[in-house]
């Protein structure tokens, strides 16, 4: 695969395992155990792709760094401006 391609796919999948891992804490506090359930094995899903990505090539943890980022402060953002 395209080194390129590589890198923006562990960054995308790091953006959606943060929005899950950002709305699993939000429904873990709501008390929600159904949602915080279907939240956590989402993470997993995403993660497990991750995990292998740069597992084998270190050279993705920034595509990560960064897609965890913007996974986190986008989703914080987002519900801050649906207030």
């Amino acid at each position: 695969m395209i080194y390129a391609v590589k890198f923006i796919l562990v960054m995308l999948a790091m953006v959606v395992a943060d929005v899950c891992w950002t709305y699993y804490f939000l429904k873990v506090e709501e008390r929600k155990p159904i949602a915080s359930g279907i939240w956590s094995s989402l993470i997993i899903v995403a993660s497990a792709f991750i995990t292998t990505s740069y597992v084998e090539d270190k050279s993705l943890v920034p595509a990560a760094i960064i897609g965890a980022f913007l996974g986190t402060s986008g989703t914080v953002w987002y519900k801050n401006k649906k207030k």
